[in-house]
């Protein structure tokens, strides 16, 4: 909601909004951009500011009192976000939207960093904190690309359809389907309908372009009114990764389109999925620049690109993020919060760090998470790890006992696989013992890996920080 407020004060409106608990940096960010914020939603706040049209979050619900406002006056259009975003943002821009559900955010970075890196200029909406760009939100060109997630949770309280359904796609990304959003998809079979949806409004002159290597998304229906291309391990795919290799410095692998080779990656990120994130923003970034539908795709579509380097490249924070790294300890931040993308990430991370004794810590926190849907899965997951930490149920209250993750079952689970686990009844209690194993010099030569989408009630910089001081105590 804040990056596209920064947009649309650039593209001359005047813009304010109403939240509670507005805090840096985003507050700072905000104000400095001369946006007017209000703390909570009083109806005279939004009665005083005359506002032309009112933006609703889909985290607001009926019983707002400037909802209530809204419904009762009549007196003020309203939309959703993603309504606006489509309507105002895109508008007749060619949009490249990173569907699926792990990936989007570090996806949708690397193709604006692609484009921007190709002095293309091009506009987006980044969920996250690019490491590599300026900020999460750019105008851009009004006549260049516009990159945004997209995002299969829910518009608005009164518009229940996924928010990517508004955002007028020319090249889709699908990275992948999975189960996720149990809060308001019933099972894979109807989240996958929401993705159905999502194909039907790609344009005859534009693209989809599926990840090959992912069993779900070949059951979606048949497409016959686009291209749709595939991007994947398997030599079947149109543009096939090949070679992958990583250890503790980066990655390598090779492109090849259609058999032929048209690219080699060396960098500093990790793991196949972000291969894979990255071949997919390479080809959406070329394919958006084809204005002909009935171009041949040969090899040179990739031409405008050639002097784009990903040398340096550092994707987005908290994926994989590192706080501290030295002989004695290596701490890590990754946003994950489902067993694939947790399972992908340990995955990595033994390649890269084969000698350390690796300690995944994981916040069950988001909507599904909490639940035992995926109960199982997390124990596989985790198990991966040497040692498991396991943190507070956040928000356990609210989940019926017979719904609600089992920490001490999957620390059950976990040890029958041959692997050390604890579970927590807080994460601040997770943190003193993160910290009593330092100092009782149990976490020699270790490796230890924060997993949550959220702060862990901020332990991880409390640890990162207690260990950096103690570290230099002890130098």
């Amino acid at each position: 909601m804040g990056n596209a407020a920064i947009l649309l004060k650039n593209m001359g409106n005047h813009v304010a909004g109403s939240d509670a608990g507005v805090y840096p940096p985003m507050s700072d960010v905000l104000l400095a951009e001369g946006i007017d914020l209000f703390e909570g939603f009083s109806e005279e706040s939004l009665i005083q500011w005359e506002p032309d049209r009112v933006v609703v979050g889909n985290a607001v619900s009926r019983g707002n009192p400037q909802v209530e406002y809204l419904l009762r006056t009549r007196s003020i259009p309203f939309v959703s976000l993603p309504q606006l975003i489509g309507e105002d943002l895109i508008g007749n821009r060619p949009s490249i939207v990173v569907a699926g559900t792990h990936g989007k955010t570090t996806t949708t970075a690397l193709t604006a960093y692609t484009l921007h890196a190709a002095n293309l200029n091009p506009g987006y909406l980044i969920g996250g904190v690019p490491l590599d760009l300026s900020g999460g939100n750019q105008l851009g060109d009004l006549d260049s690309a516009f990159v945004i997630e997209g995002d299969e949770y829910d518009s608005a309280f009164f518009d229940k359809r996924s928010k990517f359904i508004h955002y007028r796609p020319r090249v889709l990304i699908l990275n992948n389907l999975e189960f996720d959003h149990g809060d308001i998809f019933r099972d894979l079979e109807d989240i996958s309908r929401s993705f159905s949806h999502l194909l039907r409004i790609v344009p005859s002159n534009g693209f989809i372009l599926t990840n090959g290597d992912d069993e779900n998304l070949s059951s979606l229906p048949p497409v016959s009114w686009t291209q749709v291309l595939s991007v994947g391990t398997g030599f079947e795919n149109d543009l096939v990764i090949s070679d992958f290799r990583e250890n503790v410095s980066g990655a390598r692998f090779k492109l090849f389109w259609k058999g032929e080779k048209v690219r080699e990656v060396s960098w500093g990120m990790h793991g196949l999925f972000n291969a894979r994130n990255l071949s997919m923003a390479i080809l959406a970034s070329s394919l958006v620049q084809i204005k002909d539908a009935g171009m041949n795709l040969d090899r040179h579509i990739f031409d405008s690109l050639s002097g784009v380097s990903y040398s340096k490249c550092l994707g987005v924070k908290r994926r994989q993020e590192s706080l501290l790294e030295s002989k004695e300890l290596t701490i890590l931040s990754d946003f994950a919060h489902h067993p694939t993308a947790i399972a992908g990430a340990l995955e990595s991370l033994r390649a890269r760090y084969p000698m350390h004794h690796m300690v995944a810590c994981f916040e069950p926190r988001s909507n599904t998470a909490v639940t035992n849907v995926f109960e199982g899965r997390f124990a596989d997951a985790l198990s991966q790890a040497d040692c498991t930490l396991i943190g507070g149920v956040h928000r356990a209250e609210r989940i019926p006992e017979n719904q609600r993750i089992s920490p001490s079952q999957m620390v059950h689970s976990i040890e029958a696989r041959g692997k050390q686990a604890m579970a927590f009844q807080s994460n601040k209690e997770l943190g003193k013992f993160l910290a009593n194993e330092l100092v009782s010099n149990r976490l020699k030569n270790a490796l230890v890996v924060f997993f949550s989408n959220g702060s862990f009630d901020g332990v991880i910089h409390e640890f990162t920080d207690f260990a950096k001081s103690y570290i230099l105590s002890e130098a």
